[in-house]
């Protein structure tokens, strides 16, 4: 790999798109997302499996929130675009692959990646250093967060249409941010054309998991601050829902890691299925 190209994503990015390569390495069919291209952009070292956050067993309901996740966001992206909607944004993108393995949304949709400047450049090289290439319909919009850029006028730059409908979607993100940030987003969403959809994930309190996850998920928590990226912000579904309303959504939905379950790993012979912590918001104009 290039020594002059920009720092590779931060490690949170980079433990998603490895959790979704070893989804489908380790984890029995069917899959419920065929995602390696965030491992061949990576390029991991040799050995990258044996990582402690890589752990087969201590990471498996961790990787199956994220697979699960991200397959619901796409199924909601090609739901919306059968309904004519012709624009998605990624926000906090870091290694999201729909653009390279779904050309099938790609050739109906404008995809918006909205990300750290440095993440952003160092994503275009590897791309282009893969062979995936730089396809029409992705438009990368860099935009400094530290140092307070709108990411909704470095949208617009990039040839986003405020008046017409969108998919906005938030993964992995929202625990890392205050409250009156989350609250932000959703207004600034809000305001988008009518017919728009926001989809989030946020975490619940670790008193709201199942029991058997609670001590797992403190010392995740432990960890990530740790790591100097604290989980700063937790709702209870009801609380999640009325935030959203709060802020200009005509309707919200909360989609369970139950519900999850239910859609994507039902009658699996292993067990597989994601943690507890993780729910989702679905808010509409």
């Amino acid at each position: 790999m290039d020594s002059t190209i920009a720092p590779a994503p931060d490690t949170t990015a980079a433990r998603v798109a490895l959790w979704r390569a070893l989804h489908v390495a380790l984890d029995a069919p069917p899959h419920v997302l065929n995602d390696e291209v965030g491992l061949r952009l990576l390029a991991p070292a040799p050995g990258w499996r044996r990582r402690g956050d890589m752990h087969p067993q201590h990471t498996r309901r961790s990787r199956a929130s994220i697979v699960a996740r991200a397959r619901f966001i796409e199924d909601l992206v090609a739901e919306q675009a059968e309904a004519g909607v012709r624009q998605y944004v990624s926000l906090g993108a870091g290694l999201d692959s729909l653009a390279q393995r779904r050309p099938d949304l790609l050739s109906r949709l404008r995809v918006f990646e909205i990300d750290q400047p440095s993440t952003q450049a160092w994503k275009r090289q590897r791309l282009l250093d893969e062979g995936f290439g730089l396809p029409a319909g992705l438009s990368f919009v860099p935009v400094d967060f530290e140092a307070g850029d709108d990411w909704v006028q470095r949208l617009q730059a990039a040839g986003f249409d405020r008046q017409a409908p969108a998919v906005v979607a938030s993964a992995g993100v929202s625990m890392y941010l205050s409250q009156e940030a989350i609250a932000a987003t959703l207004r600034q969403v809000a305001a988008f054309a009518s017919g728009s959809t926001f989809v989030m994930s946020f975490m619940l309190p670790v008193e709201l998991t199942e029991p058997e996850e609670q001590a797992v998920l403190r010392q995740v928590a432990k960890g990530a601050r740790a790591r100097g990226t604290p989980f700063i912000s937790f709702f209870a579904p009801h609380e999640m829902l009325a935030l959203a309303r709060d802020c200009g959504f005509a309707h919200a939905r909360h989609v369970s890691s139950d519900e999850l379950t239910q859609r994507y790993f039902a009658g699996r012979a292993d067990g597989l299925r994601p943690s507890s912590a993780e729910q989702l918001l679905v808010a509409t104009r």
